[in-house]
């Protein structure tokens, strides 16, 4: 898996990249909680959950229809003052489905495990994507004061972080010039 500080790094780019104005916390804390979800799949080893079963680690909860549903549930109840079905609540449901897939995806890019059961339940197939260039990070973290942990964080800064913090700032500097167009045209 991709590790924790990187999925909730995702959650944060991608909100500052979709959603211009200022958002709620409320929007924040369950950006995080959306990027984070499919990771509490590993509480079923301690329950004796094996990797590769349908609830196991990278399963059903890492799974696309997964995240349909806890961007259903979010955008219904963490913001019922959007009228269901608006524009703003489909950019909500939207963003937080964006959100829990790229977990999925995170993992599919890393160099072990056993791959992301992306279509669970209707598919148990797992699957990695053909580029994998993140290091698979260790559960839980022990694993991360090491030179495997800095090569691990290091990977996932050059490949995630690095690309997406590009992207946010050339996203808001087309709007900021969008900004100025549209002023300098309404000033005419």
């Amino acid at each position: 898996m991709a590790t924790a500080f990187t999925h909730g790094f995702v959650a944060a780019a991608l909100g500052k990249a979709a959603f211009p104005e200022k958002m709620p916390a409320r929007f924040w804390v369950l950006a995080a909680v959306a990027s984070l979800l499919p990771d509490l799949d590993v509480i079923g080893f301690r329950m004796g959950v094996r990797y590769a079963d349908s609830f196991g680690h990278r399963g059903l909860s890492h799974s696309l229809l997964f995240s349909l549903l806890v961007a259903v549930l979010m955008a219904l109840f963490a913001f019922r003052e959007q009228r269901a079905f608006s524009k703003l609540w489909w950019g909500l449901l939207l963003f937080f489905f964006f959100v829990g897939a790229s977990h999925g995806m995170l993992d599919a890019m890393t160099n072990g495990g056993y791959g992301v059961a992306f279509f669970a339940p209707f598919d148990r197939t797992r699957y990695f994507l053909p580029w994998q260039p993140l290091h698979v990070s260790p559960i839980g973290i022990h694993g991360f004061l090491s030179r495997r942990g800095v090569s691990i964080i290091a990977s996932e800064l050059f490949y995630v972080w690095l690309p997406l913090v590009v992207v946010v700032i050339v996203v808001r500097l087309v709007r900021a010039r969008r900004s100025a167009g549209c002023t300098s045209s309404s000033a005419q």
